[in-house]
């Protein structure tokens, strides 16, 4: 998504010459990104794969079960 700028500065970028304009009212505190500690429990043998698989992925535990809540919410 572009930055936000005047309209007539992106429509002048010949990288969106073909594009259709639209304004539109963005709710920013549903897009924040930011980390926040939770608990949570899970059987054993749950944690040992899901740790097993976060590694295989080059991830943390955390970053591979967020992932996984966010593909699992998308569907």
């Amino acid at each position: 998504m572009p930055t936000a700028r005047d309209i007539s500065a992106h429509a002048a970028n010949p990288d969106y010459a073909d594009g259709i304009w639209a304004l539109v009212d963005v709710d920013l505190s549903q897009l924040g990104d930011r980390a926040r500690r939770i608990n949570i429990t899970m059987p054993e043998r749950v944690l040992a794969m899901v740790d097993r698989a976060a590694r295989a992925a080059g991830k943390s535990r955390s970053g591979f079960l967020a992932d996984a809540a966010v593909r699992m919410l998308a569907n």
